[in-house]
């Protein structure tokens, strides 16, 4: 398979931004890593809603069942129920549930320590296998609780880059990932994933980004193309 080419400049943007963010917001941390199973449970809990509600959800449920098995095979209803604070709990819910399935149909017992020991290539083909585990929630758990290079792209970070012009306007969630993965180094992923978030958060908003205050501005496709003509 040919090897993947990045532009030069492309390149040399990403080492930018990233020098940028880490001068705004320092370098970023994560919340205490979890075991790989409860990031992968927490990650499916975090879709369409803020890290607050996540986190409820995420304590609700285990408040509720002891175990993953006692989740795996409680009704339906219930898990739905303990889950409710999350948002959408009737998609994430079954989805839930249908992934502790799969990982006890190819593991014999609910546990992904396992993938430790894959190359990331596998790992993350093992784990988008299940239902409702996309290339963002696959990114996390292996990042973030496996210690593997993995870039997840979530909606700030798809909206940030494509306004800074990291990826071309067109590439959707799923090819972003391929792409920012190509342009950062491994090293940098963990803290350009998490600042770039928050840029996108505090600054570089979805209906009314605060360009002015950017600190990105001036590497900015879209600064660049803003209509500043004067008002008659």
């Amino acid at each position: 398979m040919a090897e993947k080419t990045v532009e030069p400049s492309k390149k040399k943007l990403a080492r930018q931004v990233h020098r940028r963010l880490l001068g705004a917001y320092g370098e970023a941390t994560w919340r205490n890593p979890l075991p790989p199973v409860d990031e992968l449970i927490s990650t499916i809990l975090s879709q369409n809603t803020n890290d607050i509600n996540r986190d409820r959800g995420f304590n609700r449920l285990r408040e509720r069942f002891a175990t993953w098995e006692e989740v795996r095979d409680a009704p339906p209803d219930e898990v739905i129920d303990a889950i409710r604070i999350a948002g959408i709990a009737n998609q994430k819910g079954p989805r839930i549930q249908a992934a502790l399935r799969t990982i006890t149909e190819q593991r014999g017992r609910i546990e992904l320590e396992f993938l430790r020991e894959m190359p990331p290539g596998e790992v993350h083909d093992w784990l988008v296998q299940m239902k409702g585990v996309g290339p963002k929630t696959a990114a996390i758990v292996m990042q973030f609780s496996l210690d593997m290079p993995a870039f997840p792209v979530d909606t700030h970070i798809h909206r940030v880059s494509g306004r800074i012009g990291l990826r071309p306007k067109k590439a959707g969630r799923e090819k972003t990932h391929e792409i920012l993965a190509d342009l950062f180094p491994p090293e940098t992923y963990h803290a350009v994933h998490l600042n770039l978030i928050r840029h996108g958060r505090q600054v570089c908003k979805a209906p009314r980004p605060l360009c002015e205050e950017c600190v990105l501005s001036d590497l900015c496709d879209y600064y660049r193309e803003l209509d500043r003509s004067p008002v008659d």
